[in-house]
């Protein structure tokens, strides 16, 4: 780690001041609604499988053992923000840049993206805090 010794003679001087950072305020649509909220949280329990269409062997294998729910939301916009909190739940930060762009067509915002990702990538942090801890 590396540090500044102002307290020699002379030290004060060399040190330039940091201009600061330009951060962009958050807007209001940076938030989300309590449904959508709740559809990243059971987005967590859903497979990477759920993102694809089923193909042929998966329809029949549906047909003789039964088929499974659909995952899948009626709601476009829903569905976007579901598809991407998959990935998100699965990858973290490493997410598809076409699966992003799909995202933002969806109505969403930048901003909402990088909410729902942070708040994702806490979460999973937060199971690998309490293993070392014990």
């Amino acid at each position: 780690m590396a540090y500044l010794a102002f307290s020699e003679v002379g030290a004060a001087g060399l040190a330039e001041p940091v201009a600061a950072i330009p951060v962009a305020p958050r807007s209001a649509s940076a938030g989300l609604s309590a449904l959508e909220w709740s559809v990243v949280a059971i987005a967590r329990k859903d497979r990477m499988s759920s993102l694809r269409t089923p193909g042929r062997i998966a329809m029949a294998m549906g047909a003789v053992f039964g088929d499974r729910p659909n995952p899948r939301l009626a709601d476009p916009r829903l569905e976007a923000l579901r598809r991407i909190a998959v990935l998100s739940w699965h990858h973290g930060y490493t997410v598809p840049s076409h699966a992003v762009r799909e995202f933002l067509a969806a109505g969403f915002s930048p901003a909402q993206y990088e909410l729902i990702v942070d708040s994702i990538g806490v979460t999973r942090r937060e199971p690998q805090q309490e293993r070392l801890r014990a």
